[in-house]
């Protein structure tokens, strides 16, 4: 009888649990993608309007061929891609290089090494110190001003050297018997092992830099050298309404919610690809066994 009411009350006990998980979760993902939905809705809305609405009144593409077609939008664009592409490749390859480092065992120093990264993960130089390593290296007015600083995230490295940590040592030691030299290690082994987590980290550096912006406001005066988020701010703080070039009209409202669409395209498309990798990677670096 007792064990009846035990297990009746567990179960009541482990019900209620997951009806209270189950609510949370609803809760979270309507306060994530109500917002949203919201701006992806008003993107296509052809007439002013105002409230809360998820599905506009009148639908209209006229804000996406406005933002699309503008030929001053194609230069940042490829800025941008540029900094994205070769500060997500330098980051990766600092960041894997580092972690490699750090889980040899014979390594002097490795203890304190990995003490001051862990302590920048919690402190930085600051802003104006930054500002002027960047002036006084001649960076300014360049995208390695904009490249350099992200290159080394701490986090990113101690994920990775969780990562090559849980990767058995024997297989490294075998390769080593074989004659390999630990950069044959490093690259033939341990890399091709690594998918998740490099997946992981380079999903950040690709997000990091496509989205910066404060590095290209604090360290780039030339216009020329604008990134994508630059413009399309312009466009999100004007304030008054657009035409075409027709008898189209665009509303502000419209414009800068097609604006916030559109920069969050390319993540959008990067990130099915490596999503299967994503959540492995975090998983698996982040737990230290």
């Amino acid at each position: 009888m007792k064990d009846k009411l035990s297990f009746k009350k567990g179960f009541r006990a482990r019900t209620a649990f997951l009806i209270f998980n189950y609510l949370l979760m609803v809760a979270i993902f309507l306060i994530v993608m109500l917002p949203i939905l919201k701006v992806v809705s008003d993107s296509f809305e052809g007439q002013f309007t105002y409230g809360f609405k998820l599905w506009p009144k009148q639908f209209t593409l006229i804000a996406y061929k406005s933002v699309l077609t503008r030929p001053e939008l194609f230069k940042p664009f490829l800025i941008s891609l540029y900094t994205t592409i070769v500060g997500a490749t330098i980051c990766m390859t600092f960041t894997t290089l580092a972690a490699y480092v750090l889980i040899q065992e014979n390594m002097p120093g490795k203890k304190l090494l990995t003490l001051f990264i862990l302590v920048t993960m919690v402190f930085n130089a600051g802003l104006i110190p930054t500002f002027m390593v960047i002036r006084d290296l001649n960076l300014l007015d360049s995208l390695w001003a904009v490249i350099l600083p992200l290159a080394v995230n701490s986090y990113d490295i101690i994920l990775m050297r969780n990562f090559f940590e849980a990767i058995p040592q024997s297989l490294s030691e075998s390769a080593e018997l074989d004659g390999c030299t630990p950069f044959q290690i490093f690259y033939k082994i341990i890399l091709p092992l690594s998918k998740p987590a490099l997946a992981t980290i380079g999903l950040f550096a690709l997000v990091a830099y496509w989205n910066e912006f404060f590095s290209f406001v604090m360290y780039i005066n030339n216009p020329d050298l604008n990134n994508f988020q630059m413009v399309l701010r312009r466009f999100v703080l004007a304030g008054d309404a657009m035409h075409t070039g027709t008898d189209d009209y665009i509303f502000p409202d419209t414009l800068r919610n097609c604006t916030i669409v559109v920069s969050m395209i390319p993540v959008l498309i990067v990130y099915p690809f490596l999503q299967k990798y994503f959540v492995s990677g975090i998983n698996l670096g982040a737990v230290k066994e």
